[in-house]
């Protein structure tokens, strides 16, 4: 049978997946793994190419050897006393070993793919389960082919039993390899080790369109997040903060959702640049449906990728729990426009939990859309208002964003005799030594001292004995008291 490798391309997969769902394994010293496979040596009580089973660390319903509770996900591949195969290389079934950069053997991943179809995400329960038990002894406990997980309930089960009917992961894996993409658990070399920060949260496995490797692209990645209903404000800035991350070398990470989502991926994808987009569907569901070509296009250019197995399609709650992953898989998370109950906050607040970066852009504090940002900017959030502040924020050394300032205007350059000369000149006349050194508080040889350097750099001219501004021309057609005319670089002069 052919199926998607581990690594996400395509492999043969061998006999033992066919049917892995309806056998019962080891369930005494001595047997073979199922009826009618080779049976155990006698000198070594285990088939070939599988590791030696300790009779003190059995799993449940005879899975094979575990080590201090844990399941077949871990120490799998023992070949003798110790001696064991490298992670993800071990022999798999008659010799077959699993090609060389695969984390996880493939009835770990098949286990897993099915777990995505038969559990929600972010189900902490199911998390602590597969931590102690492993991937396959958790499958088989959850579909009453093994001892019930502990406090797992009877309606659980039940539930559990129904969705199981229907998993068939060896065809999940193969829909998922036609359209391009893979599937990835904890283990494999592309597996962000940031997610692992979720804890017993921790998705079960990721499914992934797109060529590119998510664990890279996710060490310089950002999350931009806000409102669906946003306003042409809100799309203008997440679309410039898009771009300008792209075009410093930065993932941008968004729930391609309507508003603030899109323009975000459009702004990265109009730089040319990279950007990842989790859905709360499968990652063959587009959604929503106007996105459909946005999505298509991110798969090509970056990375579509999703929790649930494809032909999932999204609830309410599966928006909420998607939220986890986008503030774990980033270094930061901006939030552009966001109402008290945006989803979006969940995402800021999640991500500060984990202690990562949380910024967000201010509005008109009469915006309702605008509300939950300001909130949040009262609490641990940074104020940003452009990509350069994001990447000085969640960047490395070096990563500055260019110092502000107001224009510079040329009589700041004034020492502060001559700017009190200056503004004691009156705007509505010309102005006579004395009143000038009067309002100054200077002599009268300062004050002319003074009046002459102004005159020099054409702030000020000079009819017969009186003292006058010079009239700056303006479009406008109005006059500022004690601005000098648009005569040449005074500036450059003045710091002479």
């Amino acid at each position: 049978m052919s199926t998607p490798s581990a690594g996400g391309g395509r492999g043969t997969v061998p006999a033992l997946f066919s049917d892995l769902w309806q056998r019962d394994g080891v369930t005494d010293e001595g047997q073979g793994l199922s009826e009618g496979r080779e049976g155990a040596d006698e000198s070594q009580g285990h088939p070939k190419g599988r590791g030696t089973p300790d009779e003190r660390q059995a799993l449940p319903g005879g899975q094979g050897v575990a080590d201090e509770g844990r399941g077949l996900s871990e120490g799998w591949g023992v070949a003798d006393e110790g001696q064991g195969h490298p992670e993800g290389q071990g022999v798999v079934d008659d010799g077959l070993r699993l090609p060389e950069g695969r984390g996880v053997p493939d009835e770990e991943r098949l286990a897993r793919a099915a777990l995505t179809r038969l559990v929600e995400p972010g189900d902490e329960a199911v998390g602590r389960w597969l931590r102690r038990m492993g991937p396959v002894a958790l499958w088989r406990a959850l579909t009453g082919k093994g001892k019930p997980p502990p406090g797992a309930t009877g309606d659980r089960l039940a539930g559990c039993a129904l969705r199981a009917a229907g998993v068939d992961p060896v065809a999940d894996l193969a829909l998922i390899a036609r359209c391009g993409g893979r599937f990835i658990c904890p283990g494999d070399l592309d597996w962000p080790g940031q997610l692992d920060d979720l804890g017993d949260a921790r998705p079960v496995g990721l499914w992934v369109r797109g060529p590119a490797g998510l664990r890279m692209w996710a060490l310089r990645s950002v999350a931009v997040v806000g409102a669906r209903a946003c306003s042409d404000y809100g799309a203008h800035v997440a679309a410039a903060l898009g771009t300008g991350l792209a075009e410093r070398g930065w993932v941008v990470v968004s729930g391609a959702a309507h508003g603030v989502d899109g323009a975000a991926h459009r702004g990265a994808l109009a730089a040319g640049g990279a950007t990842i987009a989790v859905l709360a569907s499968g990652v063959d569901v587009p959604y929503p449906r106007g996105h459909t070509e946005l999505i298509e296009r991110i798969a090509e250019q970056g990375l579509v990728l999703a929790e649930l197995p494809p032909g999932a399609h999204p609830t309410r709650a599966r928006f909420v729990l998607r939220n986890r992953v986008i503030a774990a898989l980033t270094r930061g998370t901006v939030v552009v426009e966001a109402q008290y109950r945006s989803g979006s906050l969940v995402t800021a607040r999640r991500a500060q939990q984990l202690g990562r970066s949380t910024m967000g852009v201010p509005g008109p504090v009469t915006s309702g859309l605008s509300a939950g940002v300001h909130e949040l900017l009262r609490g641990e959030a940074v104020l940003v208002s452009d990509a350069a502040e994001v990447a000085e924020l969640v960047g490395g050394i070096g990563d500055l964003a260019p110092e502000r300032r107001g224009p510079l205007v040329e009589r700041d350059l004034l020492d502060p005799v001559t700017a009190r000369v200056l503004e004691a000149l009156s705007a509505r006349g010309g102005n006579d030594l004395r009143d000038v050194a009067r309002g100054s508080g200077t002599g009268c040889d300062e004050a002319l001292g003074r009046l002459h350097e102004l005159l020099a750099l054409g702030f000020v001219e000079r009819r017969g004995d009186r003292w006058e501004l010079v009239r700056p021309v303006r479009p406008s057609g109005g006059v500022r008291r004690g601005d000098p005319p648009n005569r040449g670089n005074r500036v450059k002069g003045l710091r002479r």
